[in-house]
C-alpha cells in the first residue's frame, strides 16, 4: 500500500464528515427559514407565484403563457375575427390561438385563464356624462378599437337605478354588458372570444369581474380561474349570462 492510499482513507472520511454538517447545517436553514421563504413565493390566497401568470387549456394539453403573450393572443385572434391586421403572435403555440379562436364546445367552459391582480391604490370616481366612470370609459374605449361597435347596454347617461341586483355595479356606471343575440353557438364563440380578451387585459383595464355563459372570473382571486356563476333563476337567459358578456371595473377608494 503506498503513502498516498494510506492518506487517502482520513481525507475521504474527512470529506464526508464535512458534507454531512453542511447538509445539517443547510436544513437547519430551510427549517428555520422556508416556510418565510415560501411564504414570499406566494400570494395572499396561497398560490404559489411560480404558476404562469395565465394559462390556455387545449387539445394538447395546458399551455402557460405570460400576460404580454396572453394580450397578444387575444388580440390577435379578436382582429382576425373581423378581417383585421392582427399583432405578431411568433413564439405562442399556434394551439392557442386555434383554440382561443374556435371557443368552448358544448360546456367545455372557458379556455384561458389569468391570475387576478387587483390594484389596490385606485381612486374611487363618479360617473360621468355617459353615464360611466372614466375607468369603465376607458374599457369601452378599448373594446371599440379592437371589438368595432358592438351592442352595449348596462348604462345610461343619467344613469340606471333598476334592472339588476340591488348591489349591481351598473348603478355606479362601473359596469358594461355586451349583447351577444340570439344565443347561438357562433355568438356563444364570439362572447367568449371577448371574454378572453377581457381578462387578458384585466390588469390594464382594471377589470374586476367578468361573467359570461354560466362563468365568472374576479380580479380579486390570484388564482384566477373561472368559477360557476349561479344565476337566482336558472332557467333565465339573461341572469345566466347567457346573451352577455357582463364586465366592470374596480371601484377604487374615496380620496
Amino acid at each position: 500500500m503506498t503513502g498516498n492510499q494510506t492518506r487517502g482513507g482520513p481525507h475521504r472520511a474527512r470529506r464526508l464528515i464535512c458534507g454531512l454538517v453542511l447538509l445539517g447545517a443547510l436544513a437547519a436553514v430551510l427549517a428555520l427559514l422556508g416556510p418565510g421563504l415560501l411564504s414570499g413565493l406566494r400570494t395572499a390566497d396561497g398560490t404559489l407565484v411560480l404558476r404562469p401568470e395565465c394559462v390556455v387549456e387545449t387539445s394538447e394539453g395546458e399551455v402557460g403563457l405570460d400576460r404580454d403573450e396572453a394580450k397578444r393572443a387575444t388580440t390577435a385572434v379578436a382582429l382576425l375575427a373581423r378581417g383585421m391586421a392582427a399583432p405578431d403572435t411568433a413564439g405562442i403555440d399556434s394551439a392557442v390561438l386555434q383554440r382561443l379562436a374556435d371557443g368552448p364546445s358544448g360546456d367545455a367552459g372557458p379556455a384561458l385563464a389569468c391570475r387576478g391582480s387587483a390594484a389596490g391604490d385606485l381612486q374611487e370616481q363618479q360617473a360621468g356624462a355617459t353615464g360611466l366612470t372614466p375607468r369603465a370609459e376607458q374599457l369601452r374605449a378599448a373594446m371599440t378599437e379592437v371589438f368595432g361597435e358592438q351592442s352595449l347596454g348596462g348604462f345610461a347617461p343619467a344613469g340606471v337605478d333598476q334592472g339588476h341586483g340591488a348591489d349591481s355595479t351598473h348603478y355606479d356606471g362601473r359596469a358594461i354588458d355586451v349583447f351577444f343575440r340570439p344565443v347561438t353557438e357562433e355568438n356563444r364563440r364570439q362572447g367568449w372570444i371577448l371574454a378572453h380578451w377581457l381578462v387578458a387585459h384585466a390588469e390594464d383595464l382594471a377589470v374586476q369581474y367578468v361573467i359570461f355563459d354560466d362563468r365568472f372570473w374576479g380580479a380579486h382571486s390570484s388564482r384566477g380561474q373561472w368559477r360557476d356563476y349561479n344565476a337566482p333563476e336558472p332557467g333565465n337567459e339573461i341572469l345566466r349570462h347567457l346573451d352577455h358578456v357582463h364586465v366592470d371595473v374596480l371601484g377604487g377608494s374615496p380620496g
